[in-house]
């Protein structure tokens, strides 16, 4: 087996070489060590965003297995970096333009194994949804959290759920931000396969080497047709990305961080200050278009104008659209 000179600025991702061209990523973090669950901060967020291209200039790699250490997958993004998001708007900035890079995993060539087990969590849930085989095990407990902690389920939710379960069943367990068990989301389609823990690992080794000892062109080739099914869902990934990151600036996310450092079920304010999205997506474009003396207003459904048609924006790459935002800004 090779060595792992193309990996050795990663310090929040742990990788290990197997047979047949397997690489191991096990996602420790700064967290593990306490709590036993991984958590991501921002240099964990940062590497899961870039590994993937590096993976793919790896001509030793065929296929990659992406688990958790200790007692979980993850246990979501660090207390103190959602903190940060909340109050600092350049560490928003840098974490968008971040979050863009999901389309990494989904356009990384080689096959991508994920093994869940335990709590798995908001931001390295990631990881573990974008996989192209999913295997947790029965006890998991996967659960988004975002609408918890009062933002909008953005990140990955999207454009993966509704795909992989169904829109009412993700409509459901992002709305309500319930907690999926292995098993349940295995009945549900949200992961290929569901077994006891004892037999998660050697399962999802299993599984690797069978990926690893096929045909890699067709294998590739394969995923890479079915994954613009998650390409098309760009527009709903940018618009809940863009979404997401402006309630971290609202007064949810800030009662969403009190109750859970009080470890308290939270008191939303509601009221007249929510924001229709519609609205807001729309009225957006409408007085930048106000602005630059045009008319913006077209006849796609529900009357929302393409964010594609906004002056400056038309051709951007899908991911971009949150980071073209903030470039537009006063």
């Amino acid at each position: 087996m090779s060595d792992l000179s193309l990996y050795t600025h990663y310090t929040s991702l742990e990788l290990r070489r197997h047979d047949h061209g397997v690489l191991e990523i096990v996602m420790s973090g700064a967290g593990t060590n306490k709590s036993e669950l991984a958590t991501v901060d921002a240099n964990m967020h940062r590497e899961l965003a870039d590994i993937w291209r590096d993976i793919d200039r790896d001509s030793d790699t065929r296929v990659v297995l992406i688990r958790g250490e200790g007692k979980g997958f993850s246990g979501g993004g660090g207390l103190g970096l959602v903190e940060q998001m909340a109050s600092d708007f350049e560490v928003r900035v840098g974490l968008a333009r971040g979050a863009g890079p999901r389309y990494n995993a989904i356009n990384c060539s080689k096959p991508i194994v994920s093994a869940i087990h335990g709590p798995a969590v908001g931001a390295g849930l990631v990881a573990g949804l974008l996989a192209d085989i999913l295997i947790a095990a029965k006890t998991a407990r996967i659960i988004d959290g975002h609408t918890r902690l009062g933002v909008a389920a953005g990140d990955h939710a999207a454009i993966v759920w509704p795909l992989l379960c169904g829109m009412v069943k993700a409509k459901y367990y992002l709305l309500l931000c319930e907690p999926v068990s292995g098993a349940e989301a295995e009945r549900i389609g949200l992961v290929s396969l569901a077994v006891d823990e004892s037999e998660l690992m050697p399962k999802a080794i299993e599984v690797a080497n069978r990926l690893a000892q096929g045909s890699q062109t067709a294998i590739r080739w394969t995923k890479y047709a079915l994954n613009n099914w998650l390409r098309t869902a760009g527009p709903a990934f940018d618009t809940s990305l863009a979404l997401e990151f402006m309630g971290f600036s609202g007064l949810d996310m800030q009662e969403g961080i009190k109750s859970l450092r009080e470890r308290c079920a939270p008191d939303f304010p509601g009221g007249s200050a929510v924001l229709d999205p519609h609205r807001l997506i729309c009225g957006f474009s409408h007085s930048y278009s106000q602005n630059q003396g045009e008319s913006l207003m077209t006849d796609t459904p529900g009357g929302t104008p393409p964010f594609g048609s906004i002056p400056g924006m038309s051709g951007f790459p899908q991911g971009d659209m949150m980071e073209k935002m903030c470039d537009m800004r006063s």
